[in-house]
This record gives C-alpha cells, structure tokens and sequence, in this order.
C-alpha cells in the first residue's frame, strides 16, 4: 500500500482525528473551518507483517459517541473475519475534507465512506465533474435493500440504515394530558401555541428534513405560508439537534422534531416511555437513509467492496441498527424483538428525489431563511 496521509497521528485506536468545521446535525457547512485549508502530516498505515489495511471515512459519533457507536464493533469483526486491518478516519469537516482534497488535486487517504446522504451527495456533484466514489454494480446484499431508500440515480451509493424524523412528545407535561396533533394542520391550534421545539433547517439535517416534510404536505405554493402561520403559535426553532433535544429533556416544551427510535435509546436507558412518545404527522415519517460507497482512486477497491457486502449481511445491519440507533437498511436484518417493539416505522415514508432535491432545496432553504429573519 502507499503511504497514506492524515492531520495529526492516528490514534491507537484506529481513529484519525482531522480538524474541520462540520460534524453531528450539522446541515451546509461546505468548507474548512475560517477558511483555513487542512494540511497533512504523514502516517505510514498497514502493519509490521504486511496485513492489508482498509481505511474507511465517517463521522465521528459513528466511532465514538458517548452512548454507543457501532464502529469499535464493525472493526472488531470485520478484522476477526478478513485479513485486513480496518482504520476508521474521522475528519471534523467529513465529507467536505475530502472535496477540499479533490479541489486541490491531493490524494485522497481513504478507500470507503460510511455515513452519506442526499445532501452530500448534491455537494459533491456541484463541486466536482468527476465526483469522488465509483459506480459500484452489483454489490451482494443490495437487493435487499428497502425500496425507495436508494438515493443515488448513478448508483454509487448503497444505503446501510435510515431515520424517519417523527414528532417525539412528553404526555407527562400538562398534568399527564398531553397529547400531540395527529396532522401538521393540528399543531397550528391555539392549544399548542409554544409546544413545539423545531431545529434550523439552514443549519441542522433533523430540522431540513422537517422543512422538507412540510414542502410535501403543504407543496411549494404552500410551504412558506404554513411556516408563517408556524411562528404565529410561537414554535420554536433552535440551532441544532442537541440544543432542542435538550430543551425538550429540561421540559421547556411537550413536543421536539426527533427520530421514530427515540424509544429505543429510551428503553435502554430505563427513561419513562411516556416522556417519548411517538407521533407521526399525517401518518408519514420523513426518511433520512445513510449510504456508504468506494473512493475512485481507493487503495484496494476489492476490499472496499467487500467492506460494503460485510454491512449489508443481515447479521452487521441488526448490529448497526441497534448500536446506531436508527433503522436497518435491508428487510432481512436480524432484530431482536425489543428493538422492534420500541423502533416505530411510520404507515408511510416520504421523501423526494435526488433530482427534485439538486434542482430545488437550496432556494427552498433560501425562501424559508428569507421568510423567518423577515419576522
């Protein structure tokens, strides 16, 4: 293998830190930190004996949250099954590293990415002619991927999991009455005037895809006005996810845009169930799938791919579920019934399109961010 570089060392346990400006819920952010350009310094990868090594890109709470994460598990199985080492890179500015390094022209230092999306994905085809990923084929286990949670039409992308972002209430609040909306038109009645915590959809992919929720049940003639009508009754919208999940703890309001699996981090905590109730607008959740793919110019493209067919094994997406907190991919993981029982699948997913997505959401974004500093 060549030499591979990376800022600063990689740590003993696998994890390149390198420094950025993107991270967690972020929502645009597509440069490095102040404008500053990331440089390297090297490190030799591989080991002593020769053993091939896979270095695999991510985010960090994929490797290293402070709940749970299922990188240490990936890389402790894959490594016990392939005679490969698995590295996990984790640059702050994730996928916005690696287009800095293609606009520049330097090697890119990985072989595979985990933790794509649709936006990313529109980042990168603006950004650069030739991409970064390879059009991948067949990869064994992609059949079984669910239908409709594919998002790339050059097919570079597979998907490992999804979120469907869901309303999350405290039926406790309100002397143990509360109850949310069952419609979006619902939670624009008096009697939830200031009841809901809503994240920044410039800043923020849990509040984007709540933005984009509305643009399908409200269409595009129709999505500003709800909005307004939104601000009226006092909801609130916050930077990001963590600050208005933790408003939502604190009980500073009885609803929050989240995930349809927050009981399942719930259950597992022993939190009461009935701070985390479900509630799913109009009988749809919004999808939000993570996809993962293989560098153009990666080191050992097999190995990558074999990486990829390792994920979609319905043992590792019954893994990944449960560890990341999200649902599986593929219809035929291996769940345990408590995960199942408390992971709430919406009647219906929505979400739109790659196409309409590139040819839409930046002024869709733009007209909201207009609307609300204008009120």
């Amino acid at each position: 293998m060549r030499r591979r570089t990376f800022l600063r060392a990689v740590g003993a346990g696998g994890v390149a830190g390198l420094a950025g400006c993107t991270g967690g819920d972020g929502g645009g952010s597509t440069g490095t930190s102040g404008g500053e350009t990331e440089t390297a310094t090297g490190t030799a990868t591989g080991t002593a004996g020769g053993t091939p090594e896979l270095v695999v890109a991510t985010y960090g709470a994929f490797v290293d949250a402070p709940s749970t994460s299922p990188g240490p598990w990936i890389k402790e199985t894959f490594e016990s099954e392939f005679d490969a080492t698995l590295t996990f890179a984790t640059p702050d500015s994730e996928i916005n590293y690696f287009i800095e390094r293609a606009l520049q022209g330097v090697e890119i230092d990985a072989d595979a990415y985990v933790g794509l999306n649709v936006d990313m994905l529109i980042r990168i085809d603006e950004k650069l002619d030739d991409g970064l990923f390879t059009t991948l084929g067949d990869v064994e286990g992609q059949s079984d991927v669910k239908e409709g949670l594919n998002f790339d039409p050059r097919g570079r992308i597979v998907p490992y999991d999804t979120s469907y972002v869901s309303l999350v209430y405290n039926e406790t609040m309100e002397n143990g009455d509360f109850t949310a909306p069952q419609t979006f038109d619902g939670l624009l009645k008096p009697a939830y005037e200031g009841d809901l915590l809503v994240q920044n959809p410039t800043a923020s992919s849990t509040g984007k895809s709540f933005l984009l929720h509305t643009i399908k049940a409200k269409g595009e003639d129709g999505y500003l006005d709800y909005w307004r009508k939104l601000q009226n009754n006092d909801a609130r919208v916050v930077s990001d996810w963590s600050t208005s999940y933790t408003a939502y703890s604190n009980e500073e309001a009885p609803m929050v845009v989240s995930y349809s699996t927050d009981q399942v981090y719930a259950h597992r905590e022993g939190q009461d169930l009935s701070k985390h109730q479900i509630r799913f607008l109009n009988d749809q959740g919004y999808a939000y799938p993570e996809g993962m793919s293989v560098f153009r110019n990666a080191d050992d493209p097999e190995l990558a791919r074999r990486f990829l067919e390792f994920m979609l094994r319905p043992d590792v997406q019954g893994e990944i579920a449960q560890r990341n907190v999200a649902f599986p991919a593929t219809t035929n993981a291996e769940l345990p019934s408590d995960f199942e029982k408390y992971a709430k699948a919406p009647p219906e997913a929505v979400t739109f399109t790659y196409d309409a997505l590139r040819n839409n959401v930046s002024e869709w974004t733009s007209a909201w961010e207009r609307q609300f500093a204008s009120n």
